[in-house]
């Protein structure tokens, strides 16, 4: 399954986006461990691979202003340093 295929299967995680074909993998990663149930997130790391994941992930947590909640951040802070 490729990134595109996942998220065309889910909408309900990306319901403020119109043109889902155009999203990049930075904006998935947010969405998903957002908004996804755990399901949805271990699917989108086999498909993106863990590394690379956690790569954007903190990335995007190192940014002064982020969208993720406090509570996420702590959970994949913990997550990734542990598993990838």
């Amino acid at each position: 399954m490729t990134i595109q295929k996942f998220i065309k299967k889910r909408p309900y995680l990306f319901w403020s986006v119109k043109d889902l074909d155009n999203l990049s993998e930075e904006s998935i990663v947010e969405n998903v461990l957002n908004y996804g149930d755990f399901d949805d997130i271990r699917k989108m790391i086999k498909i993106l691979k863990i590394q690379k994941t956690a790569k954007i992930f903190n990335k995007q947590i190192k940014q002064k202003r982020n969208n993720y909640d406090p509570k996420i951040v702590n959970y994949f802070k913990l997550y990734f340093k542990k598993y990838a």
